[in-house]
């Protein structure tokens, strides 16, 4: 895997760039662009390597796709009772995303399907998803997990669900916000008898509600509860044609980075402004960063615009409760940006941090501390102390294979005192494949170097 070597910044970062397509609202218009009758054409730019997972299971349950142009889809969809048995396991390689989302849908299948991934997404939590699909009436088996009694992991066994049986209504409050998990249950409901009530302690994500209400299902929202009712459902979901928004998540490293360069003044295009996520936007006015916002548009009901950011004297600030929920992806640049800012910024409530790629919030203490800050560790936080007025150490960071760890890295070495290493960089090319690239566009000074040479 190659190793970034990040160069103090020498001039300021300047431009107007684009970034990926939201992960998040990608992985559900490829999979309901799947589940669509006729066809779709989807514009969502470089795909990562999550998004080419969906579309991989895709094709392997019988999915036509065609790639006519670089960031462009076409999908043939098979309709909701079109899927086909797969010829193998479905590989869903490193995204949680792919196989929660799935799981929802395979459920209701008349055939079995096995999902599996990879050394990562083996090691994340499944029982979360699988429980309320059984309580429905779906076979949904996974490998005992020994650090966690009650708990299972992937390989998924899955299906099949046989005839003459269908899904059954039902009504289920999520012990904790997911937003994956509310959105397997909400497409099983399309398959269900009866209605899908979910309750969250807070509203996550509601990307899923959003793209199904577009498309004429009939969902409704109030609050932390969701029902989708299937007795006022057609039965099909029609083709449709979108440019899926850019993600916010990325655009954040590109924000944090405009913020920590002295003089930079960038543009981020075309970004998903979807409230229930939007969270690190709050964050940075709390404390008092140099980000604006312009919304322009909309795309299947989901709010699009410009973040114009510029260099600021950022101050410290806490992040915890809801607010941590609708950030959570941005809270390892959040922290990032927190060690050039005045004072302590401190994350709470947010041990969600720990099950994903990597232990996030080990690996956030391990970055900072590498460039001389000083932090402190809390089971579900993280709390470090800024340095605006010098710079940071020159750092050499293991990205313990997570993107968001890596990229946060990599934008604090544009602070540092001298070259810092970033090792096993690839794993970037999950969520930003174009990271390096734009980064360079806009005037940052990057070498990427074989780990072999390293």
């Amino acid at each position: 895997m190659p190793d970034l070597i990040v160069h103090p910044a020498e001039r300021p970062l300047i431009g107007s760039v684009p970034v990926p397509a939201d992960k998040s609202i990608a992985h559900r218009a490829l999979l309901l662009a799947g589940l669509a009758t006729g066809r779709s054409r989807i514009r969502c730019g470089a795909l990562g390597g999550d998004h080419r997972s969906t579309l991989d299971a895709l094709r392997a349950l019988g999915v036509r796709v065609e790639e006519p142009s670089p960031g462009e889809l076409i999908i043939e969809g098979a309709g909701l009772n079109g899927l086909g048995a797969p010829d193998g396991p479905i590989d869903c390689g490193g995204s949680g995303a792919t196989m929660r989302l799935l799981a929802g849908v395979l459920v209701a299948q008349r055939f079995a399907t096995r999902l599996v991934g990879g050394a990562s997404l083996s090691r994340r939590p499944m029982e979360r998803v699988a429980k309320p699909l059984r309580l429905r009436g779906g076979r949904i088996e996974g490998k005992l997990d020994p650090r966690k009694i009650g708990e299972i992991t992937a390989p998924l066994e899955i299906g099949p669900l046989p005839a003459p049986h269908v899904l059954s209504s039902i009504e289920y409050e999520l012990p904790v916000p997911c937003d994956q998990v509310k959105s397997a249950l909400l497409l099983s409901g399309l398959y269900a008898d009866g209605p899908t009530f979910v309750r969250e302690p807070i509203v996550s994500r509601d990307h899923t509600e959003r793209m199904l209400t577009a498309l004429g299902a009939p969902v409704d929202s109030v609050g932390a509860v969701v029902r989708l009712d299937a007795a006022r459902f057609s039965g099909a979901l029609p083709a449709f044609d979108v440019d899926v928004p850019g993600d916010l998540s990325a655009a954040a490293f590109l924000v944090a980075a405009a913020q920590i360069v002295p003089g930079s003044r960038v543009t981020a295009r075309r970004v998903g402004l979807n409230p229930t996520r939007a969270g690190l936007l709050e964050v940075l006015r709390d404390m008092d960063s140099g980000v604006a916002v312009e919304i322009k548009g909309d795309a299947l009901g989901e709010p699009t615009g410009d973040l114009h950011a510029a260099s600021a004297a950022p101050r410290g600030g806490r992040v915890g409760g809801e607010l941590a929920s609708r950030a959570i992806d941005e809270l390892p640049i959040l922290l990032g940006l927190g060690a050039r800012a005045r004072g302590v910024t401190e994350v709470l409530d947010a041990g969600a941090l720990r099950a994903h790629e990597a232990d996030r919030i080990a690996a956030m203490a391990s970055v900072l501390g590498a460039f001389g800050l000083r932090c402190e560790e809390r089971p579900d936080g993280l709390l470090v102390e800024g340095r605006p007025d010098r710079p940071l150490d020159a750092a050499d960071v293991d990205s313990r294979g997570d993107h968001r760890v890596a990229m946060t890295a990599a934008v604090l070495g544009l602070a540092g005192s001298g070259p810092t290493r970033v090792r096993d960089a690839g794993c970037i090319a999950t969520s930003f494949p174009l990271f390096v690239g734009t980064l360079r566009a806009l005037g940052a000074r990057i070498d990427v170097e074989s780990a072999a040479a390293a």
